[in-house]
């Protein structure tokens, strides 16, 4: 299982999962404009571009995986016209290399954080300080995001870190490759609690909400938005400026997401 996979496997599977992109580009895709998004964006973005296409907008085209993954496949010359990251760190990672078109990089979305179950789970969680989420877990895993590496991993760890139960629910963490990989174990019954953005729980009616971590006990998440410096596509920035418009925010905002000022 994917979720499972060490480290040095997982970023094996990753970069050749990239490769295998490129590879399968054809000039058709060359010709649309390719966003590299966040897992966690993948329901919310893709109604936004079906109607920004119904609006005669040009054609575009979105590969969605973990922030780190897209972030190093672009780094090693992924041909992304634009990247949403889940946090700014990945998007100041490129940043630092100058791989980032100047003055395009700004913060689009916000998110929130909840704890999930199986929608026929009888859990219930009561999110405070000291919290007994192992007890919760009766002997289960908890589903999240790689807390080293994903962005909805490293945000859940704080939370759980700053309500003082990582340490007793660190052994229990089943580590996925992305909040979306998360979400599916918890949907699957393979694991009985996950935590993942609000957004992955409005996008999946097989999990329900059992609780919701206070926005003070985690940084603020942030998906930041750039224009790859190599692009060339004469469409990336008027689709950039669509991203922030009224339409696009009540979109985003259906899913689970805030617009950022």
């Amino acid at each position: 299982m994917a979720g499972y996979l060490g480290r040095g496997c997982r970023g094996l599977v990753q970069t050749l999962c990239g490769l295998a992109l490129w590879l399968a580009m054809t000039p058709a895709m060359a010709q649309e404009v390719l966003v590299f998004g966040a897992a966690s964006l993948q329901d919310a973005f893709d109604a936004v571009i079906e109607e920004y296409q119904a609006q005669g907008g040009g054609q575009v085209s979105a590969s969605y995986a973990s922030s780190s993954a897209l972030a190093r496949q672009i780094e090693q010359g992924a041909p992304a016209d634009i990247f949403i990251s889940a946090n700014p760190e990945w998007m100041d990672y490129l940043e630092e290399r100058g791989l980032l078109r100047e003055g395009s990089r700004t913060d689009l979305l916000g998110n929130g954080l909840v704890l999930v179950a199986p929608q026929d789970s009888e859990t219930t969680v009561e999110i405070e300080p000291g919290f007994d989420l192992a007890g919760a877990l009766d002997g289960g895993l908890l589903a999240m995001g790689d807390p080293d590496h994903v962005p909805a991993g490293i945000y859940g760890r704080a939370a759980l870190e700053n309500l003082g139960v990582w340490q007793a629910v660190e052994p229990h963490v089943a580590p996925a490759e992305n909040v979306r990989a998360a979400l599916a174990l918890v949907a699957r019954g393979e694991a009985p609690l996950g935590v993942v953005y609000r957004s992955d729980a409005v996008a999946d009616d097989s999990v329900k909400v059992v609780g919701e971590f206070p926005q003070e006990a985690f940084p603020e998440i942030v998906y930041p938005i750039a224009i790859i410096a190599d692009s060339a596509h004469p469409e990336a920035a008027a689709l950039l400026d669509v991203l922030h418009t009224e339409t696009a925010a009540a979109i985003f905002e259906r899913f689970g997401f805030s617009m950022l000022e």
